[in-house]
């Protein structure tokens, strides 16, 4: 593999560390916080845990303008910049509204992240490895995931405002991202759908060595010109894309992995856990979600995204059975823990490892961003929806019956996989957009 293209993706998935630290740091912390605001449960979910999932989905829906007028490194630069702002801003928050406003500028870097970040991944990697490259993402989420945890673990009751230092010290990693951000080079689709072709010939020359450039961009000029100006992606053609991207993302949250990741203390404190356990647990969690990603990224090249998806899909309806029955069953203790792993292996392995790719490769150069857009404005609406009513859930119906809603609906994702989605592995991105848009 070209050394230059692992080096810049690695780069542009970074954004995706920031992605997992910002979206699960909050679960060491927000107890705390509950308990220091005196905030209700729905006050608690809605603003101080909700703002920066409703931040994420206003990035998410607008994303895709920035992406596609700035381009995606520029964008890359810029979601840096936001998380530097709100880590500071969220640690040295007095109150729970200055709190929630910088939590909300975070989150916007986030839904901004799920569509510049495997864009241009997608967008400089070869056919072959588009899986395991665009994959580096989300591997960065889960470690970052991993890291979240690991930190609130260490800096857990170091004081009296220890909340302030498991928020704030994402600042760091924030702002050494931002600095290599500066150093990739402009997505060459990016600057051909800008008739920008001196500068994307120089980057298709380093990323294609092997080939002619000319040959290149006459095949991306080719996809380009079947197209119409200033079409979008709810025009009848791209009907099929659509569905597919709203599908996979729709599936995503229904799993309820969201609501896990940023309640997961919390969930075990409830299965029987003593506090400090449940935080420990919490890192077994983080560790088991980046070891599956990992095997994901080694076999979505090899075994494709569909068959991922199966094997995900079937983890899912067993392990989130097995949680809802031991909270109906009160099979308290050790089991859970178990349980809850499952659970994170078969997301990490299929829908962890596969969604950002798939997205990021069933719309034309073109539409990408929007297409992307789309797709992550639904699993972030989801992904703020969800967790924001967990705690009045749990307190209302229980999280026995949440959980086995969460197993229903893995059960419909299972059949979406068999009867609806396409095998994308291997597939040049024009030629697939030519596909995707006759399906």
């Amino acid at each position: 593999m070209n050394k230059k293209i692992l080096i810049w993706s690695i780069t542009a998935a970074l954004a995706g560390f920031l992605f997992g630290f910002d979206t699960v740091v909050i679960s060491g912390a927000e107890k705390k916080l509950q308990l220091l605001w005196g905030s209700s449960d729905m006050f608690h979910g809605i603003v101080v845990i909700g703002m920066a999932l409703w931040g994420t989905v206003v990035g998410a829906f607008f994303g895709g303008i920035p992406t596609n007028k700035i381009g995606r490194k520029n964008t890359l630069i810029w979601i840096g910049v936001l998380y530097t702002v709100s880590a500071i801003g969220s640690g040295l928050a007095n109150d729970p509204w200055t709190f929630a406003v910088f939590r909300f500028i975070g989150g916007l870097g986030v839904g901004a992240s799920t569509i510049a970040a495997p864009a241009y991944i997608s967008e400089i990697a070869p056919a072959k490895d588009r899986g395991k490259l665009v994959g580096l993402y989300q591997f960065n989420i889960v470690f970052g995931i991993l890291i979240a945890f690991l930190s609130n673990y260490l800096l857990n009751n170091v004081g009296d405002n220890d909340w302030r230092w498991m928020i704030g010290v994402e600042a760091f990693p924030a702002a050494f991202y931002t600095v290599f951000a500066l150093t990739v080079p402009k997505s060459p689709r990016w600057l051909l759908t800008k008739f920008r072709n001196d500068e994307a010939r120089k980057v298709l020359q380093i990323i294609s060595p092997d080939k002619d450039p000319e040959a290149l961009m006459l095949e991306i000029k080719d996809e380009m010109d079947n197209t119409v100006p200033n079409e979008n992606i709810f025009l009848k053609k791209y009907r099929f894309p659509l569905i597919l991207a709203f599908l996979i993302a729709f599936f995503n949250q229904l799993s309820g992995i969201n609501a896990f990741l940023y309640y997961a203390p919390r969930i075990l404190t409830e299965a029987g856990l003593a506090e400090s356990s449940a935080l420990l647990s919490s890192i077994g969690v983080g560790v088991t979600n980046m070891l599956f990603t990992l095997l994901g990224i080694y076999l979505i090249d090899r075994l494709g995204r569909k068959q991922l998806m199966y094997i995900g899909s079937v983890g899912y309806i067993i392990s989130l059975t097995l949680v809802s029955c031991a909270f109906f069953f009160h099979w308290e203790g050790s089991s859970m823990p178990i349980f809850l792993f499952m659970f994170i292996a078969a997301h990490a392995v299929g829908q962890g490892t596969v969604i950002w790719v798939f997205i990021s490769e069933i719309f034309p150069n073109h539409l990408r961003g929007s297409g992307q857009s789309f797709g992550s404005s639904t699993h972030w609406v989801l992904a703020a929806v969800v967790p924001s009513l967990v705690p009045a859930l749990f307190a209302s119906i229980g999280a026995g019956v949440v959980f086995m809603f969460f197993a229903i609906m893995m059960v419909v994702q299972l059949l979406f996989v068999i009867f609806i989605m396409p095998e994308t592995k291997g597939v040049p991105l024009e030629e697939l957009s030519k596909k995707l848009i006759k399906g």
